[in-house]
């Protein structure tokens, strides 16, 4: 979908560098190159192999920037290489553009003349580190956004640019979440671009004290905590959805968990209530329905129709 560009339609002599990998970083893109300004070089990662047949592909970023029709494309495999640092020295950027890629060293980011800028999905200070998405749903977090912000050593410290904000749903997953901060992150990237060429950026440092962590997602923690109250074990399941996903244990199958709300009902954690049209489990306090689940190695399905192919019944443990 077209957005308006009215602001800029001609090609602007900024010389941006843009960096990123996954497919969040992709409507940033999309967005400068639309808008008039095409990076003189995209930055990403190797090819790798990915997907169920474990194919060699190149990262979103790279799929993006061929089909943008721009160059080069560079793909380190280390940015702490000199030969890198050397490279970007070479593009003379005005601008760096950070967006869901690796931690640069200040010999790479320091090369841009106008600063270099990440684009964090969070509020910062809020939620620092690689999972920020995840760890504010499921904290129970009402409202979240995205922030840019200048690089600096210590990660995701640096001086506020700008900040948009959006509400989180009551069952919204992960994954939605996900998608809509793209969204609203490529029009602060966008916004954030034209701030530093007009010269009107006024950042702010982060008041460290308000500081929360985020980090990357270890196996144990995705486990289903049935002995919390509902609304806890709701948050963390909508947390996780749908990567790397909510898992619980029925006897030695594991079961992931990837839509909830909360019901009504009391029993031991982990108990089964209603296992016939309806999947109800027990939690520490209250119950939760499972609506979307999934038996390793099976597809994902809706609770009704997982129940008829699967041995749940009333009373049976979920560990």
């Amino acid at each position: 979908m077209k957005h308006e560009t009215s602001q800029r339609e001609v090609a602007s002599p900024l010389r941006i560098v843009f960096m990123g990998t996954p497919e969040f970083a992709v409507p940033s893109l999309e967005r400068l190159v639309e808008a008039g300004y095409r990076p003189v070089a995209v930055v990403t990662g190797p090819d790798r192999p990915r997907g169920r047949g474990q194919r060699v592909q190149p990262t979103p970023v790279k799929a993006a920037a061929e089909r943008l029709g721009l160059s080069p494309i560079l793909q380190p495999e280390s940015v702490r290489d000199p030969a890198f640092a050397e490279a970007v020295a070479a593009l003379q950027p005005d601008i760096i553009v950070v967006v869901a890629f690796k931690i640069l060293p200040p010999e790479v980011y320091t090369q841009a003349r106008l600063g270099a800028f990440n684009l964090h999905a969070s509020l910062l200070p809020r939620y620092r580190g690689a999972a920020p998405i995840h760890r504010a749903i499921m904290a129970g977090e009402t409202e979240t956004g995205v922030t840019t912000f200048f690089l600096q050593p210590q990660v995701d410290t640096g001086d506020i640019i700008l900040q948009k904000r959006t509400p989180i749903g009551p069952e919204e997953t992960a994954g939605e979440l996900h998608d809509r901060l793209m969204q609203l992150g490529a029009e602060a990237v966008l916004e954030t671009i034209r701030l530093i060429e007009r010269g009107e950026v006024h950042p702010r440092p982060q008041d460290d004290r308000q500081a929360t962590r985020a980090p990357k997602l270890t196996r144990e923690e995705a486990r289903v905590p049935w002995d919390r109250p509902a609304p806890v074990v709701h948050n963390h399941i909508r947390g996780l959805s749908p990567h790397p996903g909510a898992w619980t244990m029925h006897g030695d199958r594991q079961l992931k968990l990837y839509r909830s709300r909360v019901a009504e009902g009391e029993a031991s954690p982990g108990t089964v209530l209603e296992a016939n049209n309806r999947l109800v489990i027990a939690c520490g306090e209250g119950a939760v329905e499972i609506l979307e689940l999934q038996q390793e190695g099976r597809r994902i399905l809706p609770a009704h129709a997982f129940l008829r192919g699967y041995p749940l019944r009333p009373g049976d443990r979920l560990t």
